[in-house]
Parts: C-alpha cells; sequence; structure tokens
C-alpha cells in the first residue's frame, strides 16, 4: 500500500470533546480527547505558534470561518495520534487552559473563563472536521512529510526528525530544540537561528556528520540516547570558550563547528588571537566590510571572509587611464598586451595583509591570469 492508498473516514468532532482530558507535560506528553489523542507524538514538531497566530485561531472559531482538516492517524489501541494539525489544537487546548489572552477590538483581554458566557459555548460548540487515517509506520511518515496542509511550511530538519523518529530523535529534540533547553544554556550565544524550528539541532548534526545528516540520523536512529551528539557539541563549545575567550557579538552564529573539526588539533595561542582579532574589530578605516568574517580569517588566512573594501569604480578607472590599459605584471614579462578595462580586475599594490589600504594611489589593474597569481602567491 502506498501513501495514496492509505485508508481514510472523516468525522466530525466538537472543541469541548477535544480539551476533554487534555494533559500538557511537556516532552512527557500531550493529550486530548479523554486521553484517546496523543497530540504530540514523537514524530511531531515542536510548538511554534506565536501569540498573534494562536490568537487567530481562536478568532476563526469565535466567528464561525472554518478552519482546515485536521489529520489524526488511528493506533493499534484504538486511539489516535495527531498528524497534522498539531499548531492549531494546542492553540485551542492552550486558550482552553487560560494559557493566554485574546483582546477585542478596544483592548480589552478576556481569557477563556472570562469571556461572555455565549462566546464560552461558541468555541465549545465549534465543530472541527478530522480525516482519520489507517497506515504503517512508513505510510503515516511519509504523510506527515508531504501534507502540512494549513500550517508553516516544515524545515528540512523537521521533515527528517518525522522521518527517523525514535528514541536517539526524541532525546536530541530534548537537547537541542526547546528554548532554555540543555544546548541553548551551554551554547546559545554562539548560536543562531530559530531553536524551535531545528536549527540548532540541524547546525550541530551539519557539524559532526561533514553535512551528512540524513545518514547520521538513520546511523543512529534507534539508539538510545543522542550522548554521542551532546558531548560533541559541549566538546565545540568548550574549544571555542578556549581559543576566543573574550566574547563578541560576532561570534554568535559563526560555523563553530566546521572550524573546531578543522583546527581542534591546532595548537592555537588564544593571546596572540586575541591580540590579532582585537586590532582588526578597531579598523579605523572600515577596510572590513565583515567584522564577523574575522575569527574565519585568522584561522584560515582567506581574506575573503572579511569582505574587504573594494576600490571604487573612479578608482578603476583613474588606474586604468594610468596603466594605459596595460597590466604591469604583463609588462615587466615583457607582454605588452592592451586590455579593456572589463577584462581586468583591481588589486592592491601593497596587499592588504600586508599593510596596503583600499586608495587609489595603492591600486592598479591585473589581467585575470596575473591577479589570480598574486592572490594565489599570498594565501
Amino acid at each position: 500500500m502506498n501513501s495514496s492508498e492509505m485508508k481514510t473516514k472523516r468525522i466530525t468532532v466538537t472543541v469541548q470533546q477535544i480539551y476533554d482530558g487534555y494533559e500538557d507535560h511537556d516532552w512527557d506528553g500531550v493529550v486530548g480527547y479523554g486521553g484517546k489523542l496523543d497530540i504530540r507524538p514523537k514524530y511531531q514538531r515542536e510548538f511554534i505558534y506565536d501569540l498573534e497566530r494562536q490568537r487567530k485561531v481562536i478568532d476563526t472559531i469565535l466567528n464561525k470561518r472554518p478552519l482546515n482538516i485536521i489529520y489524526w492517524v488511528s493506533t493499534k489501541n484504538g486511539n489516535y495520534e495527531l498528524l497534522d494539525g498539531q499548531q492549531r489544537t494546542l492553540s485551542i487546548c492552550k486558550f482552553l487552559d487560560h494559557r493566554y489572552h485574546i483582546e477585542d477590538k478596544d483592548g480589552n483581554k478576556f481569557y477563556f473563563d472570562t469571556l461572555p458566557k455565549e462566546q464560552q459555548q461558541k468555541i465549545l460548540n465549534y465543530e472541527l472536521e478530522i480525516c482519520v487515517c489507517e497506515g504503517d509506520e512508513n505510510e503515516i511518515l511519509e504523510w506527515f512529510k508531504t501534507i502540512n496542509i494549513s500550517g508553516l511550511e516544515l524545515k528540512p530538519q523537521e521533515r527528517l526528525n518525522a522521518v527517523y523518529s525514535g528514541p536517539w530523535t526524541e532525546d536530541a529534540r530534548k537537547l537541542f530544540s526547546k528554548i532554555n533547553c540543555a544546548a541553548d544554556t551551554l551554547g546559545g550565544e554562539y548560536m543562531s537561528g530559530e531553536i524551535t524550528r531545528q536549527a540548532y539541532l540541524e547546525k550541530v548534526l551539519k557539524w559532526i556528520s561533514n553535512g551528512d545528516i540524513q545518514g547520521y540520523m538513520a546511523k543512529h536512529r534507534y539508539d538510545d540516547n543522542a550522548n554521542e551528539l551532546w558531548k560533541y557539541f559541549e566538546s565545540v563549545i568548550s574549544w571555542v570558550k578556549a581559543t576566543f575567550p573574550t566574547y563578541r557579538e560576532q561570534m554568535k552564529g559563526l560555523d563553530w563547528g566546521r572550524f573546531y573539526n578543522d583546527h581542534k588539533n591546532d595548537e592555537l595561542d588564544p593571546v596572540a588571537l586575541e591580540k590579532t582579532i582585537s586590532s582588526l574589530m578597531r579598523d579605523d578605516e572600515d577596510e572590513i566590510q565583515k567584522k564577523d568574517g574575522i575569527y574565519e580569517y585568522v584561522l584560515y588566512g582567506d581574506e575573503k571572509a572579511l569582505n574587504l573594501r573594494a576600490f571604487s569604480k573612479k578608482d578603476k578607472s583613474t588606474a586604468y587611464e594610468r596603466q594605459g590599459g596595460i597590466c604591469p605584471l604583463c609588462k615587466e614579462s615583457g607582454i605588452e598586451k592592451h586590455y579593456e578595462i572589463d577584462e581586468m580586475q583591481a588589486d592592491h599594490i601593497i596587499p592588504w595583509s600586508k599593510g596596503g589600504k583600499t586608495t587609489l594611489e595603492n591600486c592598479q589593474l591585473l589581467c585575470a591570469r596575473h591577479n589570480l597569481i598574486k592572490n594565489n602567491h599570498i594565501l
């Protein structure tokens, strides 16, 4: 049976029925519908709706507008797992559970139990259209990857979490996928992206697997825990703090795992590195356009990481006229070939790494071949 042949049936349930028996134990499970609906199966993403989106769900109900179909999966024990519609379902249950308030057009605030009785009943009696699916695990996961009917589009890592659900993925999400989780506490100042949308987990997996995230997850799917991944992350953060003990805002979101993988066995001098970094950060003449590239530069020596200030069109034109369209390095080789200006590239006569500035006096135009040769020689 393929996913298109999965058995389905339609049922209608009220908000009152969904909320009956609602219990939210966070990572230990969220249930509703008299305890028969697993609202947060292991393959589901984190709750990501912000307050505005949650309120829009309640507004839709109060105005008797339809919410899109919600998908459940029928389990062997006669219960259900929520396949698609988690964000809408939790938005409803959290409102009834006094977790947030809504506001009317005059700015008056209302929790569920402070709404007028007729509005409370309107919410409780609202009917949700449910599509109940029956199928094996592979069919369920395939559906979860593709339907995502009305919510925010699944991120690639969220899809992989669904495909490779199991004890390892569950533990990894606890460590890396929640605000104030262990990874956020230990190294959040060095990471970037939406943690609840799997940004931290995806990044660390990319680092440890050298880009083969899917392969790593497939290998470890049925491990009891994600200890190996956590210990790796601890090593990365420890190395960063030891190598670059002075924290700067430019350190947030850098490719620290790649830096660690390439340089963890190098004998680096934190004092010397800090002296160089501090000097480059000052850069009073604004030669460096990308300050967060300084860390990659001091490790790899690649000036491209700094996005150095480029020569202006006026400087390029002046240098071209001054040279008469001749590449000075070609001339040194006894070749006085004339180039069009768009065939030449601006170059620092005295390299930036040796103190040369991006000024007209230090500008020359080289042919593409000699510019490449010079840059490779410098690097």
